[in-house]
């Protein structure tokens, strides 16, 4: 069997030292048995180098850093939750290399292929029957004194909030340039329609459908009920400035910066780089709504 995709990266969910030997065991025999399927159709399968070390398969199969898979990959395959994709996704965006996601986790807006079905629906995938998008990064930075003191990419959002038993924070905000509002809440997110399933949507925030090319901004716990989420242009490169407050932080996905001080501030604009994911034919993102959110499947 031929496969359009000759060079496969594989990255799994591992678990780190201090969970059980099975729960690694059972990671370990989940990886094996898909690359072994991966070559039956025909791939020659590189596993990314964390995980072929935390699963003890560095010995079974050959691996690469990210960087090294993005440059000889023509297709990554995650095996996890979403959190394992979104920590790949961002890094192998830079080299256009399209992802598949089979779901070990417990959500899976994202990895959105079922464990037990992927020997049902790779191989057709495999061959380049599939429906393909992109989606949106955004890139952060904290600019302190004039200088850049970090800086990252993030797929769902970014997020200043205080701590867990400090009061209120303020932070001005700035779209363009222009002044928006001095916010006093728990804090901000500034997320993509990727996003909007994620922290947004336990605050109030709207879902966003992946093709809208927008961002949400949304308060956490706001002080003034009518300061409500907003949806703008991700066109537009969105200013948080800390004004007050204490023990105060930055997240960008899950990459995060503590110790924000008064002054600091947050651009978040659109990234030069796209995530490629590629979905069996026939997905729906509705449908992915209807199952991970228990929503009602009446209809026609």
């Amino acid at each position: 069997m031929t496969s359009k995709f000759r060079h496969v990266a594989l990255v799994g969910k591992y678990q780190s030292p201090s969970h059980s030997s099975s729960a690694t065991e059972q990671s370990s025999t989940v990886l094996h048995g898909i690359a072994n399927f991966l070559r039956t159709q025909g791939c020659e399968v590189v596993l990314e180098a964390e995980t072929a070390a935390h699963t003890g398969l560095q010995h079974s199969f050959p691996s690469m850093d990210v960087d090294q898979l993005g440059q000889h990959c023509d297709l990554g395959i995650v095996v996890g939750g979403d959190g394992t994709m979104l920590g790949i996704a961002r890094q192998m965006a830079k080299y256009g290399t399209p992802l598949i996601g089979i779901n070990q986790g417990r959500l899976g807006f994202v990895t959105d292929i079922a464990l037990d079905r992927y020997e049902e629906v790779l191989p057709s995938m495999l061959q380049g029957v599939y429906e393909q998008e992109a989606r949106p990064l955004m890139h952060a930075r904290v600019v302190r004194d004039g200088a850049t003191v970090f800086e990252a990419l993030a797929m769902n959002d970014v997020v200043v909030n205080r701590g867990g038993t400090s009061g209120m924070v303020e932070i001005r905000v700035e779209v363009d340039g222009r002044f928006v509002s001095n916010q006093r809440a728990d804090g901000l997110i500034v997320a993509t329609p990727t996003g909007s399933t994620a922290y947004t949507l336990s605050v109030g925030g709207p879902l966003m459908h992946p093709s809208i090319p927008a961002w949400l901004m949304a308060p956490i716990a706001p002080h003034t009920l009518s300061n409500r989420p907003i949806v703008l242009s991700d066109q537009t490169e969105v200013m948080m400035e800390v004004v007050s407050g204490r023990d105060i932080s930055a997240n960008f996905d899950m990459q995060s910066l503590a110790s924000l001080l008064h002054g600091d501030r947050i651009y978040v604009r659109r990234s030069e780089h796209s995530v490629r994911f590629i979905h069996p034919v026939g997905w729906d993102y509705f449908a992915t709504l209807r199952k991970k959110l228990g929503w009602n499947e009446g209809g026609y």
